[in-house]
């Protein structure tokens, strides 16, 4: 499973951190955020080099978009379209209601495996649910800390989000305008968790086999109307052990 972790502040210079952690298969191949689609010359984010997709993007027009797998979907299936087309369609978008708008259609479009998404602009945030059944949810995002695994928002069923989201909530927030992601960045890379849940119960994933955190992702959108330009950061590997740098425009 990934993590997502949003910080809503309606009002505040900063009004929308998220952080992200991607856990895959290690030998799958992809490209560090940047702009690979020709298509979409607005769009910044990595690239999943088997089915062309992402699992995290930014645009120019402030929409950031992550998606992750919920429980037991992991990897493609037959007759199934890629999830990482997703945050494509939704980062073609000019706001974050456009862009929810965007995966709605594609999901009534083509089928797709279960999924969680977050989405969001400087002034509003979504995360979706799409089930085993077909169908598909959107929830506004509160006015305040959250976290998306392959569960619900801030779901207690979560081993993760029931051992992290206490610890983030406590932690000192980020500061983007002085580059201090400190507190966060800290707990992103901790490998600590509860007995019974195993490593996958831990932010960053080291299980010893194929599976595990390959990367992580820090996004921060200003208020608009500021000089602040958006920040997007970037580990190529498990936080902890790979520095984060910027996202070049």
């Amino acid at each position: 499973m990934c993590t997502v972790i949003v910080l809503r502040r309606p009002g505040h210079p900063w009004p929308l951190l998220l952080a992200a952690n991607r856990d895959e298969m290690a030998d799958r191949p992809w490209d560090p955020p940047g702009r690979h689609w020709p298509g979409r010359p607005g769009t910044r984010a990595g690239r999943d080099r088997l089915a062309g997709g992402t699992w995290l993007g930014l645009n120019d027009a402030g929409v950031v978009a992550g998606i992750l797998n919920r429980r037991h979907s992991l990897g493609p299936a037959p007759g199934m379209a890629s999830r990482g087309e997703l945050p494509l369609r939704a980062l073609d978008a000019a706001d974050a209601q456009e862009a929810v708008a965007n995966v709605r259609a594609a999901v009534a479009e083509a089928p797709y495996r279960p999924f969680n998404m977050v989405i969001a602009d400087a002034a509003a945030g979504f995360w979706l649910r799409h089930t085993d059944d077909g169908v598909t949810e959107h929830f506004a995002l509160p006015d305040n800390l959250g976290m998306v695994t392959a569960y619900d928002l801030n779901d207690p069923a979560s081993p993760r989000a029931a051992r992290f989201l206490p610890r983030f909530t406590a932690a000192p927030v980020p500061d983007p305008a002085a580059g201090d992601w400190t507190a966060w960045t800290d707990l992103l890379g901790s490998r600590d968790h509860a007995a019974w849940a195993g490593p996958d119960g831990a932010l960053c994933v080291v299980r010893g086999d194929a599976f595990g955190t390959v990367s992580s992702s820090l996004v921060a959108l200003p208020a608009p109307g500021g000089e602040a330009a958006p920040v997007f950061l970037f580990a190529p590997g498990r936080p902890g052990e790979a520095a984060y740098a910027p996202v070049t425009a």
